[in-house]
């Protein structure tokens, strides 16, 4: 497109131009202007002793990346490799629970029975509570001895029973953890092996891929805030806030799938399970498409409830807990080592950019998700 010709266009759509500059204006004041501070701090040594003069702090060039990538001795290194694999996990479990509770819910939801509009507002009540109040309410939630969690689990005769002795969970548990522990050893040895070439430790191992099993080994109230169980502490309240979106997005495409589809495959003499198989999971592909691009963006990225569960940064989750934003934040704000954590930001940008191209590329992009 020549210039002239892009002056035309602009001249033609400038009445929309005035609606849409309020927001570019806000992006650059808020996205550009604070990502191209962060990129020139990656650059300079800057922590708590050169804070003072921040713009003649020494330029280390390329420093800080290596410090994050090769340089052993780095603080900046210990716990990094541990945040990007719970981050990793929290990631897939949590991007399945918000699928998998708002599908469950927006099946139930599609079919025509009294008082589906109130259930419906009232499933959006976890949408409408802000991460902060999320993140304190399963903090208390949590606690160890006065927590509601494991006063249903342990102090109530009837649950515990049904729990420990009847259903036998301990061995259910035992037999997911070892099937998981086997599909994440396969899937995730690609990226263990590539992370050990640039330095970075990313080990797993059975009781680190399934952490809620140490809780129910015996018979003493588990602490949810400290240990293993941090991992599905921060996972549980994380799925809770956001799977009513999921559950929104999949119901509006349910109702608009045509009912001829179904009835015609009635007359074929299909079953309930082909139907869901052939006609809803294929007919939801866009909004499948849209859910995993936002989810996985979202909870990669997720700070807000993970800080408030373990006091506003003043007690980190540990290294069970410890996602990639919350060691950002602990490098940045309690080391004082700006410059190092700006790099980790940066790096960990690029990496989310090019994920989300290449979703854009195969997902975004086709003809069918903007039909």
């Amino acid at each position: 497109m020549s210039a002239q010709s892009l002056v035309i266009k602009i001249k033609k759509n400038k009445f929309a131009y005035y609606f849409i500059a309020p927001a570019l204006i806000g992006m650059v004041l808020l996205n550009f202007i604070p990502f191209m501070q962060g990129f020139y701090m990656s650059f300079l040594k800057l922590n708590l002793h050169t804070m003072d003069r921040y713009l003649s702090a020494p330029f280390v060039n390329w420093g800080n990346y290596y410090d994050v990538l090769f340089n052993p001795n780095s603080p900046v290194r210990i716990g990094l490799g541990q945040a990007v694999r719970n981050t990793l996990y929290y990631s897939v479990f949590v991007t399945i629970g918000q699928l998998g509770m708002g599908l469950i819910v927006a099946l139930m939801l599609n079919r025509d029975f009294r008082g589906r509009s109130v259930i419906r507002t009232l499933f959006l009540f976890p949408w409408i509570v802000p991460t902060f109040v999320t993140g304190l309410l399963w903090g208390f939630m949590w606690q160890q001895d006065i927590g509601i969690i494991n006063y249903l689990l342990y102090d109530i005769p009837l649950v515990k029973a049904l729990f420990f002795n009847v259903f036998h969970i301990h061995d259910i548990i035992n037999i997911i953890n070892a099937i998981i522990t086997l599909l994440i050893n396969v899937l995730l040895f690609p990226i263990s092996y590539t992370l050990g070439l640039v330095g970075v430790e990313f080990k797993y191992a059975v009781e680190n891929i399934f952490p809620l099993l140490p809780a129910f080994t015996s018979e003493i109230k588990p602490a949810w805030l400290t240990g293993p169980n941090t991992f599905w502490a921060i996972v549980v309240p994380t799925i809770w806030r956001f799977w009513p979106l999921s559950m929104l997005m999949l119901l509006a495409g349910l109702q608009n799938i045509p009912d001829s589809l179904y009835e015609a495959a009635s007359i074929d003499g299909a079953s309930s399970w082909k139907k869901f198989w052939h006609i809803t999971v294929p007919m939801l592909k866009s909004v499948w498409a849209i859910l995993l691009m936002f989810g996985i963006i979202y909870n990669v990225y997720s700070f807000n409830i993970v800080i408030m569960m373990f006091g506003n940064g003043a007690g980190f989750p540990g290294e069970w807990g410890d996602l990639m934003m919350t060691n950002i934040f602990r490098n940045s704000f309690q080391q004082w080592n700006f410059g190092n954590g700006a790099a980790i930001s940066i790096m960990f940008m690029a990496f989310m950019s090019i994920v989300i191209y290449y979703w854009h590329k195969f997902y975004i992009s086709s003809e069918e998700i903007y039909r």
